[in-house]
């Protein structure tokens, strides 16, 4: 299988890591990995903050970058839920404005075969156990989009179950948001810190070393939270568990 790397506008600049480790599981899994050089935002910041004329010339790059791969992955619930949930919505709008049905039928190859991590790797290729090694107590926070939008259900927890070394414990609250939501941090700030501080005191109780989610932004939110509150506890996104092993450990 020939797969595209969408990697996001985050870990693009923030966490290339998570992108590398993505790519090492999947090759490890004996699937073929291209990185597209043309990739560009999704258009979800544009479209969550009103400006979705803007978001359209970036979804219809979306879709001419990655249209001839037979699936796209991304590590992220929030950047995959912009592509399944709100690029079908991009195109319904712009044919309701009169705009004809280009957008639409533009957008519409891509959307059904762009998947979150977890769920190409429990889906499509059919494994939980992907062969990782992780020695260390571990609690998973179920981000808001992969958890309410693509509907990501039990599948992190059977990926992480399967991690040798790996004691996974229960994150108390684990449904509530981390008070990350993007443009939301930055205007409801007080709300935010609380949601946030919040969750990372639930991660505290747990006794794990490391939170663990789908999503380098909420774990930016909430690694930032950590330092602030002092906290021994450490940020890491699932894809660097996975692609742990004896051989090639991730810190």
């Amino acid at each position: 299988m020939r797969v595209a790397l969408f990697l996001t506008c985050v870990n693009d600049t923030l966490y290339p890591d998570t992108g590398r480790a993505v790519v090492r599981l999947l090759r490890r899994l004996g699937v073929d990995v291209d990185f597209p050089m043309a990739q560009t935002c999704c258009g979800q910041a544009h479209y969550n903050t009103g400006y979705r004329h803007e978001a359209e010339p970036l979804a219809r790059r979306f879709s001419e970058v990655f249209a001839d791969y037979e699936a796209i992955v991304t590590p992220s619930g929030s950047c995959g839920a912009m592509v399944r949930e709100l690029y079908p919505r991009l195109g319904e709008r712009a044919r309701a404005e009169g705009r004809g049905d280009t957008l639409e039928r533009v957008l519409a190859p891509v959307v059904p075969k762009t998947y979150e991590l977890t769920e190409f790797l429990v889906d499509v290729l059919e494994v939980t156990d992907v062969g990782a090694y992780y020695p260390h107590t571990v609690t998973y926070h179920p981000t808001c989009h992969g958890l309410r939008g693509l509907g990501l259900g039990d599948r992190p927890r059977r990926l992480l179950q399967a991690v040798r070394g790996l004691d996974l414990v229960e994150l108390p609250g684990a449904d509530e948001c981390c008070g990350f939501g993007g443009t939301f941090a930055v205007k409801n700030p007080d709300v935010s810190a609380a949601m946030g501080a919040d969750k990372v005191r639930n991660a505290e109780s747990t006794g794990a070393e490391v939170l663990c989610a789908g999503d380098n932004s909420c774990l930016m939110h909430l690694g930032g939270t950590m330092s602030r509150l002092r906290t021994r506890m450490r940020p890491v996104h699932i894809a660097e568990i996975l692609a742990s092993t004896e051989e090639d450990p991730a810190a």
